[in-house]
């Protein structure tokens, strides 16, 4: 990969979570990233991959306000006609909502807010810049969210994540004739620190690495021809 070609990764926040690994990876091809979360955290990440040698910023913003989204943006390409080569939308989060007559409409949105709207909102802000550089979205959806998944008692999540699917559909749809593709990944449960933590290292997880290699392939000229597609990660 050029050492020109910029990616944008939202959600590099935490130690150990999927993120970090996909923008490791990143790193590894030589792109020059740029790091977004709303946590300080995104800081530390960036200054680690930056003693690797890589070309890494990291930006905090509330990917769930349109303001702070649009000053990412700007702080990220650096000026009004630079190109961005993909864009990972990897924010997110998981909560269970329990059954739908006994659920909490503040977990329902914050699922909605964490996992759609963080992906609406720099979709909409980096298109643009996409568009001058021909590029690739690739969205994090959940296997949950696939047709013949057992859901009950997380809604909330899998109606976010669907909501996910769909916005990648309609740009994927829209922005062919840009030069842009938008495609998804929709991983079972990812072996990430938190849900080690919580749920034990014995769980059939998808391994980070392994998410960070069908995202890299996604943004890659390899997959030039590839738009509108969903992966399935995990059995």
């Amino acid at each position: 990969m050029s050492e020109q070609r910029l990616v944008v990764i939202t959600g590099v926040g935490r130690a150990g979570q999927v993120g970090e690994a996909v923008a490791a990876a990143f790193a590894r091809d030589g792109a020059s990233l740029a790091l977004v979360d709303r946590d300080a955290e995104v800081e530390a990440r960036a200054r680690e991959l930056a003693k690797t040698g890589a070309r890494v910023r990291g930006i905090v913003a509330d990917l769930t306000s349109a303001d702070d989204v649009a000053r990412a943006a700007r702080e990220a390409l650096g000026g009004s006609d630079a190109p961005l080569h993909a864009l990972v939308a990897a924010a997110g989060g998981f909560a269970m909502s329990g059954p739908v007559a006994e659920s909490d409409l503040a977990v329902w949105n914050r699922m909605f807010a964490i996992g759609l709207t963080t992906a609406y909102l720099a979709t909409r802000a980096f298109l643009p810049a996409l568009r001058r550089g021909r590029g690739s979205i690739v969205y994090f959806g959940a296997a949950a969210a696939l047709p013949g998944a057992r859901i009950a008692n997380m809604s909330a999540y899998v109606a976010a994540k669907a909501g996910v699917l769909a916005l990648m559909q309609a740009v994927a749809q829209e922005e062919r004739d840009n030069g842009v593709r938008a495609n998804a990944i929709a991983p079972t449960m990812i072996r990430t620190a938190q849900n080690v933590s919580e749920m034990g290292a014995d769980k059939n997880y998808v391994e980070r690495e392994s998410v960070a290699d069908a995202v890299r392939w996604l943004c890659s000229d390899a997959a030039r021809d590839v738009t509108g597609q969903t992966i399935r990660l995990g059995a």
